[in-house]
């Protein structure tokens, strides 16, 4: 479960991996000229929260999508906050611009070997505390989560199913991976707002390794995720994001056959504004399984 770490999500692994590279091989330039990157929400805080830790500046753009929490989240970090554009894609293209203008160092938000090895940490750490995984449900958008997870059990418990759970609409690595090349698709506001976004039309690492360790796909509608989240809040006194919902609400909207197996659900963050609950609710009245 992801929602108790320090930047309140699982991204801290990514980042932390990459910046602590980066300072091991240019030290002098990312100090003097600082990291960049652009983020749904959760990867900002959590290269400003290790930028912050190391003492490197940091600047983080966001699209117009990314929820105000999340935006003070980073800001409290520290790190310098540009709102640009109405998209990931629009945000990632000031990030090169940053780089190739100030000399910033990038820190992909999932585009990156380093990012990928941090995030598949988990698996290391499920294999050492379950037996015998037949299923792990996680999150798919840009793919550095499940790319990291899956390319980590596919070598320790290959046996384990890794299922990946994408937007009903929106969902960039799943029109890419039908398509056999990085697709743009429009990014539009969602309950899991983190899942937006598109995986960059220079994609080199994420898209494959999806294409090589997802075993099964689906896509939930908000209603179903936002009757998933207020399940895990009511019944079991969770409270996630709506991306760290996808994997109970697929569930809940598909009815998979896992009786008697042993499944594992990415819980991937906590960045939510309680005052959204409201909202939640009336979506998933359209739900029946709530509660049941």
């Amino acid at each position: 479960m992801r929602t108790i770490s320090a930047d309140g999500a699982f991204k801290i692994r990514g980042a932390a991996n990459t910046i602590l590279g980066e300072l091991q091989k240019n030290e002098q330039r990312i100090r003097r000229n600082g990291v960049v990157t652009a983020s749904t929400g959760n990867h900002g805080r959590a290269v400003s929260y290790v930028a912050k830790k190391l003492g490197i500046p940091a600047t983080v753009y966001l699209s117009s999508l990314v929820p105000e929490n999340k935006v003070r989240n980073i800001e409290l970090e520290g790190s310098r906050v540009v709102r640009v554009g109405a998209s990931q894609d629009d945000a990632m293209a000031e990030v090169k611009r940053a780089v190739a203008e100030f000399g910033m160092i990038e820190i992909p938000p999932f585009d990156h070997p380093s990012i990928i090895a941090g995030q598949g940490t988990i698996a290391f750490e499920l294999n050492e505390q379950l037996n015998d995984i037949d299923y792990i449900f996680s999150g798919l958008s840009g793919g550095g989560l499940l790319g990291g997870i899956g390319l980590a059990m596919k070598h320790l418990a290959p046996q384990t199913h890794i299922v990946g759970v994408s937007l009903a609409q929106g969902a960039a690595m799943w029109e890419s991976l039908k398509a056999g090349k990085p697709v743009m698709v429009e990014e539009v506001a969602s309950v899991a707002d983190s899942l937006g976004g598109g995986i960059g039309m220079d994609n080199r690492w994420t898209l494959p390794a999806v294409k090589q360790v997802m075993d099964q796909h689906f896509q939930v509608s908000d209603d179903y995720i936002a009757a998933a989240l207020l399940l895990l809040f009511e019944k079991e006194k969770i409270l996630v994001e709506g991306a760290a919902a996808v994997g109970l609400a697929a569930l809940l909207q598909y009815r998979p056959d896992i009786k008697g197996r042993k499944v594992v659900l990415i819980l991937s963050g906590n960045s939510i504004a309680t005052a959204t609950l409201p909202a939640l609710r009336q979506r998933a009245v359209n739900v029946d399984e709530v509660g049941q």
